[in-house]
This record gives structure tokens, C-alpha cells and sequence, in this order.
């Protein structure tokens, strides 16, 4: 699985002008199932990000996560992350096919509150339109098969 994950303020998904999930402070979660995914993955980055250390603490240094601050996390699916880029136009092969997409993204958020995340979601598939404002900018790349 991928993620790309951004320190926020604050996020907000809607769909057809209405909001569907928001968060902040906290973490905005862009995450893509891959092709072969497991459940297994899905635990192995939800852990991970519960985890990451990147809030900052009395001396002004990232060391504490979204847990230790008692923050909250929109997650939305971004099969875009799976884009391969050897031409001019973006192939998705490489992303998990869409009904275990969702399952696995369904699945991940589900693991993220587990390991104490309070968590939001937008629709899958869905036209989403999302908006936030960065804390830092902080924006992190994370992939289970790195």
C-alpha cells in the first residue's frame, strides 16, 4: 500500500458540495491499494502512521505522532499514488482493482482508529473535492514495498 501523508491544521472531502469527512488538527491520509495488496500491509501502515513521529513537541522538535497529540486523521482514497509516469500519460495498471480497493481502504481506516487514530473518510470512487491547510508543510511518502 501507499500513502502520502500531510501535517494539517485542518481538511475537509466533499462530494456534490456536501462534506463527507474532515479532520484537525492531525494528518490528511492519501492512500492507494496496489495490486496484491493484503490486509497484513494495510496493518503494517496504519501502525506506521499512528506512529510517526512528526509533531512538534515543548522544544521544537518533531517527536511526537498524531496519537501523542491527541489528533485525528481524514483519510481518502488516491488511486493516482499507483501512476506510472514512463510516458506523457499516467498508466494505473499497478492499482489494486477497484472492489479490493475499497475493501483495503475500508479495511486501513478501520486499522488506523484501531491504533487510536479517531478517523474520517471520504467515498470511494467518488468525486472528491478535497481541501486543507498544511502545518509545516509536512508531507511524507510511504509505501509497504519500500
Amino acid at each position: 500500500m501507499r500513502a502520502l501523508i500531510q501535517r494539517i491544521s485542518e481538511a475537509a472531502v466533499r462530494v456534490d458540495g456536501a462534506t463527507v469527512g474532515q479532520s484537525g488538527p492531525g494528518l490528511l491520509v492519501l492512500v492507494c491499494a496496489m495490486r496484491g495488496d493484503t490486509e497484513a500491509q494495510a496493518d503494517k501502515l496504519a501502525a506506521k502512521i499512528a506512529k510517526l513521529r512528526i509533531f512538534q513537541d515543548d522544544a521544537g522538535k518533531m517527536n511526537l505522532s498524531v496519537r501523542d497529540i491527541g489528533g485525528t486523521a481524514l483519510v481518502v482514497s488516491q488511486f493516482t499514488l499507483a501512476a506510472e509516469t514512463k510516458g506523457n500519460r499516467p498508466g494505473f495498471s499497478t492499482a489494486a482493482a477497484p472492489d479490493e480497493g475499497k475493501a483495503l481502504y475500508d479495511y486501513f481506516t478501520d486499522r488506523l482508529v484501531a491504533e487510536g487514530v479517531p478517523s474520517e473518510k471520504g467515498i470511494f470512487g467518488a468525486d472528491m473535492k478535497v481541501s486543507l491547510i498544511n502545518d509545516g508543510p509536512i508531507t511524507i511518502w510511504l509505501d509497504t514495498e519500500a
